[in-house]
């Protein structure tokens, strides 16, 4: 999905979210605005938005000189995830469609995302998304799909995420006892998605893979993908991509079953999908 322009000024206010949440006084946060304002130029329309907004993030990174910007923002979500887990963990326990309340859960926790225009509060998510249906709604080709894979490459997103993917990944593992699934994140810090580094010691490398994909951008471009990573993708059965910077980057994508799995925060993945701000989406390309 190539970037529109309404992108190019969200592009721009993620910069100014970056002076906001590391707190910069007046004169560093307009070096950041700055940088951002002469970034916007040499954006391409024939590129997708994570591609446009990569070598931003990259700029404002080295001014800085802080290689993860949003690593205490991460953290924070992370753990707020996990006051969370054992509510999750209830709601699927007492459910009597497991495989639905189980995507849901992993969906709930797309709404942890310092890029979008709109902002969503997790617990309330937690409680409500139980109740809402599917705007797309592939699940039942999803679960068919699941019944008949033996590799499942799924695509992190951003963190806290991570406590819901696990969630899902757990209750596959249990229902799809032959599959093996392999957990791509960034190759590099990059907004407050998911790399290696904030992984460490996470009970999600029980069960899954986790895979350095080599990706640098906030959403997955095949051809920057490592080669040992592109090799997992290719013989993968089966691809779960999380969240709209993934969806930006794969939807147009013709080699692999993908199945995506987002809610929708912005105007422009809601033209692309025809659907709504606010809406969940599982959708098969």
């Amino acid at each position: 999905m190539n970037i529109a322009t309404d992108c190019l000024s969200c592009i721009f206010n993620q910069a100014l979210k970056v002076t906001k949440e590391l707190g910069l006084d007046d004169n560093r946060s307009k070096e950041v605005l700055d940088i951002a304002a002469s970034m916007i130029p040499k954006m391409s329309m024939d590129l997708t938005p994570p591609q446009n907004a990569t070598p931003m993030y990259q700029k404002i990174s080295k001014y800085l000189k802080v290689d993860d910007l949003y690593k205490d923002i991460k953290e924070k979500s992370i753990q707020k995830a996990k006051d969370l887990e054992p509510l999750a963990y209830e709601i699927l326990k007492n459910s009597s469609d497991k495989f639905i309340t189980a995507t849901k859960i992993a969906i709930v926790g797309n709404v942890i995302d310092l890029a979008s225009e709109i902002s969503f509060d997790l617990s309330d998510e937690l409680k409500n998304t139980m109740q809402r249906s599917f705007a797309i709604d592939n699940t039942n080709e999803l679960h068919e799909a699941l019944k008949k894979s033996k590799k499942l490459v799924y695509l992190a997103d951003n963190a806290g995420e991570n406590i819901f993917d696990k969630i899902y990944i757990q209750y596959l593992r249990d229902e799809f006892k032959d599959i093996e699934i392999y957990y791509f994140v960034r190759g590099e810090p990059i907004i407050n998605d998911l790399c290696l580094e904030d992984l460490k010691d996470d009970p999600i490398h029980d069960f899954a893979t986790v895979i350095d994909s080599g990706v640098p951008t906030p959403g997955l471009v095949y051809e920057m993908l490592s080669e040992s990573a592109k090799e997992i993708f290719d013989s993968a059965d089966l691809i779960i991509s999380k969240g709209m910077g993934n969806y930006e980057c794969l939807n147009q994508a013709k080699s692999h079953p993908i199945f995506f799995l987002l809610k929708v925060k912005c105007s422009v993945v809601a033209n692309s999908l025809n659907k709504k701000i606010g809406d969940i989406i599982c959708k098969k390309i």
